[in-house]
């Protein structure tokens, strides 16, 4: 991915110096689904506990709690390679949102990203390193560890800057549905639904985040040509890997469609090549779809 010499974020917070937050665990944050796998898998294998039943209790649900005050933000490192690479594609985003944005009648409000190790309070409870990358619409920010796209290299077998650049954009995704008002709706239908309809409503939300990120990808690359040989495959096979089915296989145990919270490998990738082929915020309307 071509990404040195851009624009760097003015939106990112590096906490990284500071200790974690306290408190209880996320409520309400949306994530790519991906950090919390490792811990599930592990510790699914040694406690003899099913991982979906770990990865449940991670992923939480409920009201929002409040956020801990915070210190001045800082901004990292300029000599912090990843730091630089995720302020970079984060102004990509920046402008492509803009954009997108503007050119339907709108204001796109930038969102800001934490950098963050361990724990940090949100103003969705205490984020976890382990839950992966996650954005909490309470305060519209993108929460990531850094440590986590080791995890996405080698414990995933993921690896790449592209793949790394589809989890931010993800998250972004998530910032777009939350000024666009559609998780809003989707949460309003928390405990008015069956569970079972509610992770139905859930996928649908994660692969139009999904979208999203190819939305962003599309109009990067027309506007500044920032693809290698080699991206594409590295997010759809970053998509592949945390798709629900493979995750589930992974776990030991069996497919269960009912409890897809994100989509499986398949609808994943297709989603993602959608918005990259498309370029269409409407062409990710994955509510209406018959099909996913």
């Amino acid at each position: 991915m071509k990404w040195e010499g851009n624009r760097e974020s003015d939106n990112v917070e590096d906490r990284r110096s500071g200790g974690g937050g306290g408190g209880s665990p996320i409520f309400g944050g949306r994530s790519i689904g991906i950090g919390t796998i490792v811990i599930a898998l592990v510790g699914g294998w040694v406690l003899g506990i099913n991982p979906l039943t770990i990865l449940g209790l991670l992923s939480g649900g409920g009201a929002p709690a409040q956020v801990q005050s915070q210190g001045p933000a800082q901004r990292p490192p300029a000599d912090d390679t990843m730091a630089r690479f995720v302020s970079t594609v984060l102004a990509d985003t920046e402008d492509v949102w803009k954009t997108v944005f503007r050119q339907g009648g709108g204001t796109y409000q930038e969102p800001r990203l934490v950098l963050f190790r361990g724990s940090t309070p949100t103003a969705c409870g205490t984020g976890q390193a382990a839950m992966g990358p996650f954005y909490c619409p309470a305060d519209q920010k993108v929460y990531i560890d850094l440590g986590f796209y080791e995890t996405l290299k080698n414990r995933l077998g993921a690896p790449g800057d592209f793949a790394q650049a589809y989890v931010i954009a993800h998250e972004v995704g998530h910032h777009v549905q939350n000024q666009l008002g559609i998780s809003g709706k989707v949460d309003e239908m928390r405990g008015r639904v069956s569970k079972t309809e509610y992770n139905a409503l859930s996928v649908r939300l994660e692969l139009q985040a999904d979208c999203f990120a190819g939305v962003w990808a599309h109009h990067a690359q027309s506007a500044r040509q920032i693809l290698e040989k080699g991206d594409v495959e590295e997010a759809m096979n970053a998509a592949a890997k945390i798709g629900d089915d493979a995750l589930q296989r992974a776990g030991g145990g069996a497919v269960v469609p009912d409890s897809f919270t994100h989509g499986t490998s398949a609808q994943r990738q297709r989603w993602f090549n959608n918005g990259l082929q498309n370029g269409s915020v409407k062409g990710c309307d994955t509510f209406a779809a018959r099909s996913l």
